[in-house]
């Protein structure tokens, strides 16, 4: 009787069971520093209010002016003089914009004004945007 052993080649395997964790963490980590941090924004110390809230429109664009009186408009610099046709071309007919409008605390309302000026030639909604006031 020829009896013929057969040999298992040996296989190459990866344990992965550790690596699950640490994905985990890292996607976790991920996750929480994007809802916290918002791209569209330039960074300003907003004016407090009591509520604290912003409205969320269908379409939206961001407006900034800071402490040097810098306008921004989705993060590209624009100067106050061509503020209106900057807004002008993200207007779109039949379709509803909201202006989110960020102002350093320490601008005046006199520049505000030149943003809500332009915002109204165009009938555009705006919100100015405010911080939560510490409890």
């Amino acid at each position: 009787m020829n009896i013929k052993r057969r040999r298992e080649k040996p296989k190459a395997e990866v344990h992965t069971a550790a690596l699950n964790d640490i994905m985990f963490f890292l996607m976790l980590f991920f996750l929480l520093a994007s809802a916290v941090s918002n791209p569209q924004v330039v960074k300003l110390l907003l004016p407090r209010s009591s509520s604290g809230e912003q409205s969320v429109a269908k379409k939206t664009i961001t407006v900034s002016i800071t402490e040097n009186l810098e306008y921004f408009i989705e993060k590209e610099p624009v100067p106050v003089d061509n503020l209106l046709p900057a807004l002008q071309a993200y207007v779109q007919p039949g379709e509803e914009l909201t202006v989110m409008l960020y102002v350093d605390r320490s601008v005046s309302i006199r520049d505000v004004i030149e943003v809500m000026d332009a915002a109204n030639q165009l009938r555009i909604k705006l919100v100015l945007a405010t911080e939560p006031k510490p409890r």
